[in-house]
């Protein structure tokens, strides 16, 4: 239960999220974030060009365990999306 309470997104934390193998297997950093108006779906993005053997599936806890400055746009709303410069900037909503 308090993994709720301390969760910063209004999705569950088993909510299914798109990123890339750049971030998990390089450790580049998330720059993108779309939060997609049709489905709900978000994604996470480093910014590097991607073919669709790039893609992984893997859960918004473990994004949000990756990279804790996240909860800064869980509010992020349908149709929106996030982007910064580098790990150490602000996000800016688009």
């Amino acid at each position: 239960m308090s993994l709720f309470k301390k969760f910063p997104f209004k999705d569950k934390p088993s909510t299914v999220a798109i990123t890339c193998a750049h971030i998990l297997d390089e450790k580049n950093p998330i720059l993108y974030v779309f939060h997609d108006a049709d489905d709900g779906c978000w994604q996470f993005l480093c910014g590097k060009e991607h073919n669709i053997e790039d893609s992984r599936v893997i859960s918004l806890q473990q994004i949000y365990e990756i990279d804790k400055s996240v909860k800064k746009i869980a509010n992020l709303e349908y149709g929106k999306c996030a982007y910064r410069k580098d790990k150490n900037s602000e996000w800016n909503i688009q």
